[in-house]
């Protein structure tokens, strides 16, 4: 008796949010997360320990993915460190830290 291998496309476990971010199996964890933690040299089954709402199947898929498409991927990561960016630099317009560490230490020493 032989076995017969059904091979079916996987679906990527991948969303994106309404503001453009891609997010894993339904998670808060995001694509940059995963694609960060592995590019610095962290295995699947690191990354599904450290983020226990993933599942390793969705880290192995989501790793796979980038490999196959590192190019949009990456351009998707520069444009989303740009804008981390651009907010935190906007967020240090509006609120001075050095003004903020002041008014802290002078509470501490009332």
């Amino acid at each position: 008796m032989t076995t017969t291998l059904h091979i079916q496309p996987l679906s990527l476990p991948l969303s994106l949010s309404k503001d453009g971010v891609a997010r894993v199996g339904g998670t808060r964890v995001t694509l940059d997360t995963v694609v960060r933690a592995f590019t610095r040299g962290a295995t699947a089954e690191e990354i599904a320990q450290q983020y226990p709402s993933l599942s390793l199947p969705d880290v192995y898929a989501v790793i796979s993915y980038y490999l196959q498409n590192r190019e949009e991927v990456d351009k998707y990561l520069e444009k989303r460190r740009k804008h981390a960016q651009a907010v935190r630099r906007e967020n240090q317009k509006r609120f001075d830290q050095q003004d903020i560490r002041e008014r802290l230490l002078a509470r501490k020493s009332e």
